[in-house]
């Protein structure tokens, strides 16, 4: 087949009619949008996570799921660059493997960003109602509607948004670590155990923090003017996050032993600290990790919609309202709506949608260089080997059965 030039007037007319719009992004705002992405409450769940398993455990799935994650990303990253027409994850999924895999993708990203926003909220609420003295369904409302203000202003806002609160929220990392470091009341020694048989359900939670393929087609629409970025801000973005999904739990594990870890390491962290200081800085970075992902998610979740359901364009008022509403209203209202059960099927949907996510993107890459529109100013290479694209398929389909196991109990738990 014949493929037109990267800056044909064809492709910037395909930009141009596009339902999504272009929004110029820089570099860092780009990398720090992946790192707001991946670093939500998951990081503040790692600890207790993997406290029967060990840290060097986590250590190491946190490498295996955050390499074959990134190139799952990265093969995405190819195929937006070989299509003409700015497009979501849902929409690329159709393009290249047809309305099931599109409404596959659709109901990834759906269910995956439903689960995470319902703990974004209802966690932010609980930090807000503590520091303010409200009550936390109060809280968390006035959380919704100030983190869905910087969405409704579109891609741009989202993007310089998180460029500031992450880079702010990887300098108390540093402060918190240090802290951690230098008060350490577990002797090194002692966090260095490992236990292999809790070690796949710490694998399952790391795929789970590092599902965030959804972002890649959210960047490269912010860098239609320099293409060449997109690649290094998602390798950076997975490098910073990485070192904060690694760091974390180290702290907490030599502030802390074993037996004292609660579920969300905050609380537990910050008391553990001692100084009322370090207290507020634990529950501030814990609340901009937070409220980053939030915005990286919604803004995704907005733009899948728009794309997935035909609607004409994401700048018209109505259109983006009534998204908006779809989005943040169901969260606020599960978070406290007591339909339990309700919700952890909504997280276990999470679940297989990260999985699907990490998966598709193998299949989309292939039909890509098939019927791809243009040549791309970067390509894959020995990432896309067949073998490793079968190791992708292979690994994450294996978290998958892990996942339908355990739910019917027939496998060891990890905490």
């Amino acid at each position: 087949m014949e493929y037109v030039n990267e800056l044909d007037t064809i492709s910037a007319g395909a930009a141009k009619d596009a339902a999504l719009k272009v929004h110029r992004l820089t570099f860092m705002e780009a990398t720090m949008m992946v790192v707001g992405s991946t670093i939500g409450s998951g990081v503040l769940g790692l600890a207790f996570a993997s406290r029967n398993a060990g840290w060097p455990v986590l250590l190491t799935w946190l490498v295996v799921a955050g390499f074959f994650s990134v190139i799952s990303m990265l093969y995405v990253a190819e195929a937006t660059l070989r299509t003409a027409r700015p497009l979501q994850l849902s929409g690329l999924a159709e393009k290249y493997v047809g309305k099931v895999g599109s409404w596959l993708m659709f109901f990834s990203v759906g269910a995956t960003s439903f689960c995470s926003l319902i703990a974004y909220t209802s966690g932010c609420g609980k930090i807000l109602s503590e520091f303010f003295g409200i009550s936390v369904e109060l809280a968390s409302v006035l959380f919704a509607v100030g983190a869905t203000t910087v969405v409704w202003m579109g891609l741009k806002a989202t993007g310089v948004a998180e460029k500031y609160l992450s880079s702010g929220m990887t300098a108390m990392l540093i402060i918190l670590v240090g802290a951690s470091f230098l008060s350490a009341r577990v002797p090194v020694a002692d966090i260095f155990y490992t236990h292999w048989l809790y070690a796949v359900p710490v694998f399952n939670i790391a795929v789970f923090c590092y599902a965030v393929q959804y972002i890649v087609p959210e960047i490269s629409r912010g860098f239609t003017h320099d293409p060449g970025k997109l690649v290094p801000s998602i390798m950076a973005g997975a490098g910073i996050s990485f070192f904060i999904l690694a760091l974390v739990p180290l702290a907490v594990f030599l502030m802390l032993p074993v037996g004292d870890i609660t579920e969300v390491a905050s609380l537990s962290w910050g008391q553990a600290l001692g100084s009322p200081v370090f207290f507020v800085i634990v529950n501030l970075f814990a609340f901009c990790a937070m409220l980053t992902s939030f915005w990286a998610i919604a803004e995704s979740f907005l733009t899948n919609m728009i794309d997935r359901l035909g609607f004409k364009s994401e700048t018209d008022v109505r259109t983006r309202a009534l998204c908006l509403a779809v989005i943040v209203i169901p969260p606020v209202l599960l978070a406290y709506s007591g339909l339990v059960g309700f919700v952890n099927a909504i997280f276990s949907a999470g679940t297989f949608g990260g999985i699907i996510m990490s998966i598709l993107p193998v299949f989309m890459l292939r039909r890509a260089r098939k019927h791809g529109d243009k040549l791309p100013c970067w390509k894959c290479g020995w990432i896309a080997h067949p073998v490793v694209q079968a190791l992708v398929v292979v690994l994450f389909a294996g978290a998958g059965v892990y996942a339908i196991l355990s739910i019917f109990g027939w496998l060891p738990a990890a905490w």
